[in-house]
């Protein structure tokens, strides 16, 4: 699939076989996209002044999304893998096709699909502030309104600091996270650089808060791959993204405090256990979240995880569940594929052993201190364990 992603003034609207991606204006027809609009006026309200370069990454980041939207896996040969070819206009195009490479290797590992970029001239600025703000804060929080950044927040402000904290609401599957993932971190990236304590070839934080177990995200079965292994926060994604703002000399550096972290150790050892069992029943975790009217569905593994966090905390969880007693021996219950695959995790680490179970999931290039990883993700599987014999899931 082609894609060509550019401001309107890049007046190559009508290509054969390519999408047109408008970025940062409206679409005006029918068969373009666009992309934008709606965060340039919002930086340009909030009088920030980012960084070229992490103008341009948003920019790259828009058009990764207009693609993930556009690229249906079921037209694939291989019904998943999507082929995007990408032409994306940005400010400085020698940099960036000096990183192609680097862009390409990232997102192949995200979303198991083939990219290639190229860029050309035409790119958005960043919008200039009527009146230049730059905020005090030190360091950037992603916070997408689930459990593991909430205690992370919360853990960041006892510990004195106040970081700017950047969200983004999606509408539709919340499953589709590829796009979302891309976008915030971009966002969080640009923020940061407008940041009164910014400067270029530093190393302000961008504090992604996710516990080890999802970021790692082990294929539970061996059938469980793309969409179901979610790898949005995993090490080896955000050490290549990494290398991306470092070969941008962006001066952001990507903090992962929880890479070896268990989503129930986090709520245990979180420093404001007050506030968080306030506010912890209200956190989202649910990966069919909107889709059961902006309810829990208590059975999918982001579910299973958060339940199992309960459990562990030691704390009433008080989240109403559409599937509550996850036990009943039927489809909607201990029969539904999650939780089956689940259970066939939890019976092969017991049988063949966890060594077995977990294979390769470990085996990336560049990950560090897998011995700890390890553990933690042992741990993980440990909470779900516990859970699973709550209900009495066979």
């Amino acid at each position: 699939m082609k894609l060509l992603c550019a401001p309107a003034e890049v007046r190559r609207l009508k290509e054969r076989a390519t999408l047109r991606v408008v970025l940062y204006g409206q679409a005006g027809a029918d068969d373009r996209g666009s992309a934008g609009a709606a965060v340039r006026n919002e930086i340009r309200r909030a009088r920030l002044a980012p960084n070229r370069r992490a103008w341009d990454l948003l920019s790259i980041a828009m058009s990764v999304m207009a693609a993930d939207a556009a690229g249906r896996r079921s037209l694939s040969p291989d019904g998943w893998t999507r082929e995007f070819e990408m032409e994306v206009a940005v400010a400085e195009p020698a940099f960036w096709n000096g990183s192609a490479d680097l862009l390409a290797d990232a997102l192949t590992f995200l979303t198991t699909d083939r990219w290639q970029f190229r860029f050309i001239a035409g790119g958005a600025a960043p919008p200039p502030p009527a009146e230049l703000f730059r905020p005090p804060e030190g360091s950037v929080v992603l916070l997408s309104g689930g459990l593991d950044s909430l205690s992370g927040a919360l853990d960041l402000a006892a510990s004195g600091q106040r970081p700017v904290a950047i969200s983004k609401t999606v509408r539709g599957d919340a499953e589709k996270q590829i796009g979302f993932a891309s976008s915030i971190g971009a966002f969080g990236v640009l923020v940061a650089t407008a940041l009164k304590p910014y400067r270029s070839g530093g190393s302000l934080p961008l504090y992604a808060c996710e516990n080890g177990f999802i970021a790692i995200n082990p294929p539970l079965t061996g059938s469980r791959i793309g969409s179901l292994s979610t790898r949005t926060a995993h090490p080896y994604f955000l050490a290549r993204f990494q290398d991306v703002l470092d070969a941008a000399d962006l001066g952001v550096s990507i903090r992962t405090p929880y890479a070896a972290t268990t989503k129930g150790e986090m709520l245990k050892e979180c420093a404001d256990q007050d506030l968080l069992r306030a506010l912890a029943a209200r956190a989202t975790s649910c990966g069919r979240f909107q889709r059961y009217n902006y309810r829990h569905c208590g059975r999918c593994v982001p579910c299973q995880v958060r339940r199992a966090a309960f459990l562990a905390w030691g704390e009433d969880d008080p989240t109403a569940y559409v599937y509550e007693h996850l036990g009943r021996d039927d489809p909607d219950h201990a029969s539904f594929d999650d939780v089956r695959s689940v259970s066939m995790a939890l019976a092969a680490a017991k049988g063949a052993g966890f060594d077995d179970w977990l294979g390769g999931a470990l085996s990336w290039p560049g990950i560090q201190e897998r011995d700890a990883l390890k553990d933690m993700l042992r741990r993980g599987l440990g909470e779900l364990g516990a859970l699973h014999a709550k209900y009495g899931v066979k």
